[in-house]
């Protein structure tokens, strides 16, 4: 197994934070600054043969994968900073450990999945796999049918176009779009480029998590749980992860 995604699974965040965790040498292995190419070895029992350590302090096992729904209100920042009293960080369990997948900025809420898997935050990041995220957004003002097909074909701004989308009207001034790219902050740049300022950004759905169905449904904002077997599996499936 690569280290990176050994260093992932043993929950110290995704297989690109635990990248320039070894970039930044500051992971050893047998005694040494370890690469990106060094391999882990594994016992039948998935246990490592080899000695690494994380900033001196021995990384000795692969934490229990765990997988959490949280349905985040506007306000809450999802970026893991202890400083912060408005950070996501305060509201997490204390075990097990778990990061969120994707941000929500601080003025959006909706669906954040939480996790210690860092084979499934790669396939669920990594703009390659083009997974789908979908929204519901409200705009300061009611808007054109061009309007919706500007943001389906691809909407310019800075030095970037985006790309195609799915979107549909849901009312004279809100809309549904469905993304497979991850941008800073894409929707409001987005409707910005095009005259409109976005008043309220939900996410709804998470590949097959969607908060309007009836067990998500239940998730008042600012709750979270663990996903079910049942949720794991259906997302696991679409994600082809065996």
């Amino acid at each position: 197994m690569r280290l990176a995604k050994y260093l992932a699974q043993c929950g110290i965040g995704s297989r690109r934070e635990a990248c320039r965790l070894i970039e930044g040498g500051r992971i050893t292995l047998n005694g040494r600054i370890a690469h990106h190419t060094d391999p882990i070895r594994l016992d039948g029992s998935l246990n490592c043969l080899d000695g690494i350590e994380l900033d001196g302090t021995p990384i000795t096992k692969a934490e229990t994968l765990a997988y959490w729904i949280f349905n985040k209100a506007v306000g809450t920042d999802c970026r893991l900073q202890e400083q912060d009293k408005t950070s996501l960080i305060h509201l997490l369990p204390k075990a097990p450990r778990l990061y969120p997948i994707g941000r929500l900025d601080k003025d959006s809420r909706g669906l954040l999945l939480l996790t210690n898997d860092g084979e499934l935050t790669h396939k669920l990041m990594h703009p390659s796999f083009a997974h789908s995220k979908t929204y519901h957004v409200r705009l300061d003002r009611p808007f054109a049918d061009d309007f919706v097909e500007q943001m389906a074909s691809g909407v310019s701004y800075k030095d970037l176009k985006t790309l195609p989308c799915q979107a549909r009207r849901l009312s004279s001034d809100s809309f549904e779009i469905v993304l497979t790219q991850g941008l800073n902050r894409q929707i409001r740049r987005m409707s910005k480029a095009l005259g409109y300022r976005v008043i309220d950004l939900e996410r709804i759905a998470i590949m097959t998590l969607n908060l309007r169905e009836l067990a998500l449904g239940e998730l008042q904002e600012g709750q979270m749980r663990p996903l079910t077997p049942q949720e794991i599996t259906a997302l696991k499936t679409a994600l082809a992860i065996v």
